[in-house]
């Protein structure tokens, strides 16, 4: 985390924390960059994701946000410095395929709705066409979930945090939903 906020916490965000009385003023993050590298935690809860938003800025300066889905475990830890996943077909607008092109940093925000979590990464990335490099198709596809893959992402981790679980309400999928119908009711006829 320490290099998450290394990098975001910029003079001016300094200066607001100082104002205001954050209990980051002042934090000291300065130290190794090593723990930027994922671990088995996150790689963890990425696995079980079935979305993420992902920002990007244009190159007029305009910030972008764009939801990613796919069935859960469609983003894939490749080593503890890189993610990646599959990006299926879509609207076919290209906002964030166009803007990485000028300005390969990004944010994403993954969200465990059912357990209050959230975890924030930010990153360099690439895309990769999927007729060129099927090894990263192999990588991150997920059967049987049959979408189209158009190409691959690749986000070099440069920071993340686990950001406090406080105004996150709680939403289940249908999914969950569903199995805990079926364990109230196997509970039910026990």
């Amino acid at each position: 985390m320490r290099r998450f906020f290394e990098i975001l916490f910029t003079p001016a965000v300094r200066a607001a924390q100082s104002r205001l009385g954050s209990p980051f003023a002042g934090h000291d993050v300065s130290g190794p960059a090593l723990d930027a590298r994922l671990g088995p935690n996150e790689a963890e809860f990425l696995a079980a994701r079935d979305s993420f938003f992902i920002s990007s800025v244009s190159s007029d300066g305009w910030p972008y946000i764009q939801h990613r889905g796919g069935p859960a475990g469609f983003v894939r830890v490749l080593d503890a410095d890189t993610i990646a996943w599959a990006e299926f077909s879509g609207n076919r607008q290209y906002l964030t395929l166009g803007n990485v092109a000028g300005d390969d940093r990004v944010a994403l925000l993954v969200l465990d709705h059912a357990a209050r979590r959230r975890l924030k990464l930010i990153g360099h990335l690439t895309f990769h066409e999927a007729q060129e490099r099927p090894d990263l198709v192999e990588a991150v596809s997920v059967a049987p979930y049959r979408a189209r893959i158009e190409r691959v992402a690749v986000l070099r981790v440069a920071g993340f945090d686990w950001n406090c679980p406080q105004h996150i309400t709680p939403r289940f999928t249908a999914a969950e939903i569903e199995a805990a119908m079926q364990a109230s009711r196997g509970e039910a006829l026990a």
